[in-house]
């Protein structure tokens, strides 16, 4: 039997001008660039593919990883990454204990998130750390203040265990720009704040691998923003810190090497790893421009977080799959750490089960899916690369846009950041509200008869943000994307009346069962009972059941053709204590308006406005 070998050549290539052509004519007359270019953020447009000329117009591409300009990663050969989880310290023998709990689950790095200064003492954080290894456990604080002391606290336990200083991995995470833009003012000036910082860099020096600030870009994620304005956001802020330790006597080698970058991850997988190549990209550019003796000093150290912004109240459980895709993102974009919240941490105090399962998450991907045996596995992507650029190119005009207000200070002072970041949050909350952005168990496809989650914290589920008041910094707002639509369903759920939504499909089958699942989840998603029903024989049987379910709401599913004969029949035959409504949006409105219906509910429809509508007409008050 004769051999047949498969040969390349018998697969001519195909030109972009085809690919375009075919995807014209599949699309039937339909817009190119309304359906196919996506645009995640603010000046980046994406087409439907790339090719591999494509690559030719991205100048990083001869690179490999662990070197300059460190787009592709830090590191040479691998992917491993510190798998962190934070610990609240209330009380120093528990946070001790649950940091044991912690390392022997996985974990190899670990933030105490500490309590007012006055508790912190030597013999407190003595406590905090006696059973954890010093040299093989990464070490982060998150100080309220006092973080001088605290590097006099660790310099003094590493003597005593016999470790040298420059063995000790960790940081104390102070951020004072981050608090100013949090809270809207700070205990002292900003100059004082940054004279503190440079006076904890001379204090901690012997400690020389210990970072002291970390640049918490992830707080802009939280807010709502796109990955554009994070990036350019954040790294302001570093430059800014820059800036203020050099002209404070501070080395440029050693204030880069004592920053690391707080970035959060959200649920747009390629985008997430794109952003932090060209986070590296950016800070390579501004660090060497402050001309450090050493080119190594400008990698950016990366810890990531995953965002609050698109996580839920209703079905947390959706939760864990969100911060699956979003470590996975992280570790993907070559994050040196890594930190997956619980997945109830946005409402209560997460319990053993939720932090088990956040580590959990991270040790599937190293020790199951071996993320950790390649270096940016990106790279060479046509897609990943152009986006990595298109990123790059969007957050680099920001940032100069930023700094030419005066920097990062003076950006948020005329209220520049905080007003951009709130228009994308105003626009993003939009786009959940009209389903354009779906959360899934929230507005689309909900848990009937699910409860209020149990131990919920007002204060976390629905954060109260500073008004600001008289200060001289604007606090920035900080929401969850889902929060609106949150609170409508618990107005429902505890208002004790329970409104009944009915269901009548009737006439075309098929459109009256699609129409009728989609009403089912839209009021599902506002608290309502619904109840659904096969397609009706005659609208007069449907109604008789209506009745007797003593329904508030009346919906009747049929498709567009058929509305205009079923309506004055619909209109009549509904009892006069229920509202009836169209499932759809049909041509024929305006006539079905002038028979009586006034409401209407589509995918067109802003659930948030609608559902807070048909609340007031049913007696819930939100």
């Amino acid at each position: 039997m004769a051999e047949n070998k498969l040969k390349f050549d018998e697969f001519p290539s195909v030109t972009r001008q085809e690919w375009l052509e075919r995807i014209i004519s599949d699309l039937k007359g339909a817009d190119f660039h309304k359906k196919l270019v996506w645009r995640p953020a603010e000046g980046i447009e994406l087409m439907p593919f790339y090719m591999k000329e494509d690559l030719d117009e991205v100048p990083f591409t001869s690179v490999l990883p662990g070197e300059y300009p460190w787009v592709r990663g830090n590191r040479t050969h691998g992917n491993d990454w510190l798998i962190r989880q934070e610990t609240e310290v209330k009380e120093y023998p528990g946070a001790a204990a649950k940091a044991g709990w912690l390392i022997s689950r996985g974990v190899n790095s670990l933030g105490f998130i500490l309590p007012k200064p006055d508790t912190v003492n030597y013999n407190n954080i003595a406590t905090l750390v006696k059973d954890t290894d010093l040299r093989s456990v990464e070490l982060n604080f998150i100080p309220e203040g006092g973080a001088i002391e605290l590097s006099g606290y660790l310099l003094k336990i590493l003597e005593e265990r016999g470790i040298h200083p420059s063995d000790f991995n960790g940081a104390i995470e102070t951020d004072p720009l981050g608090r100013l833009m949090i809270n809207g003012r700070l205990c002292v000036s900003p100059d004082e704040g940054f004279d503190y910082l440079a006076s904890l860099f001379k204090a901690a020096a012997p400690m020389d691998k210990l970072r002291l600030i970390k640049v918490n870009a992830a707080v802009f994620s939280d807010a709502g923003s796109d990955p554009v304005q994070e990036l350019a956001f954040g790294l302001s802020m570093g430059n800014e810190y820059l800036a203020a330790l050099t002209s404070r006597g501070i080395k440029t080698d050693t204030a880069l090497s004592r920053i690391k970058f707080g970035f959060g991850t959200g649920s747009d997988y390629f985008t997430e790893i794109a952003k932090l190549r060209a986070a590296r990209l950016l800070w390579s550019v501004i660090a060497a421009k402050w001309e450090p003796e050493n080119k190594e000093a400008t990698r950016m150290y990366i810890h990531s977080r995953t965002t609050r912004w698109n996580k839920t109240l209703f079905d947390p459980w959706v939760n864990m799959l969100r911060t699956q895709t979003e470590a996975m993102s992280a570790v993907a974009g070559g994050t040196d750490s890594l930190t997956v919240e619980p997945f109830d941490i946005v409402f209560r105090e997460p319990d053993e089960f939720s932090v088990r399962i956040a580590v959990n998450q991270q040790l599937l991907l190293r020790e199951e899916a071996y993320f950790s045996k390649v270096a940016d596995p990106g790279g060479g992507s046509y897609y990943i690369e152009q986006l990595t650029k298109k990123m790059a190119e969007s957050a680099w005009r920001l940032f100069v846009e930023t700094e030419n207000r005066g920097g990062f200070m003076a950006a948020l002072k005329e209220k520049f950041i905080q007003q951009k970041i709130k228009e994308t949050n105003t626009a993003r909350k939009k786009n959940i509200s009209v389903q354009k952005e779906i959360l899934t168990g929230t507005t689309r496809y909900p848990l009937r008869d699910e409860k209020i989650p149990e131990r919920i914290v007002p204060g976390r589920a629905f954060r109260e943000n500073p008004s600001g008041g008289d200060s001289e910094f604007e606090p920035l707002l900080i929401t969850r994307g889902a929060e609106e639509i949150e609170k409508l369903r618990i107005a429902a759920i505890n208002s004790g009346i329970k409104p009944v939504v009915f269901l009548l499909p009737a006439g075309n089958r098929l459109m009256a069962m699609a129409r009728a699942q989609f009403a089912s989840n839209f009021f599902a998603c506002g608290g309502y009972c619904v109840i659904e029903n096969q397609v009706f024989d005659s609208i007069d049987l449907g109604i008789e059941e209506a009745a007797a379910a003593r329904a508030s709401v009346i919906v009747l599913c049929s498709s567009d053709e058929d509305y205009p004969a079923l309506a004055p029949q619909f209109v009549s035959a509904s009892p006069a204590a229920a509202i009836p409504v169209i499932a759809g949006n049909p041509p024929s409105m305006e006539e079905l308006k002038k028979m009586g219906l006034k409401y209407f509910i589509s995918i067109r429809s802003d659930i948030a406005e609608t559902i807070r509508m048909f609340h007031g007409l049913t007696g819930i008050i939100d």
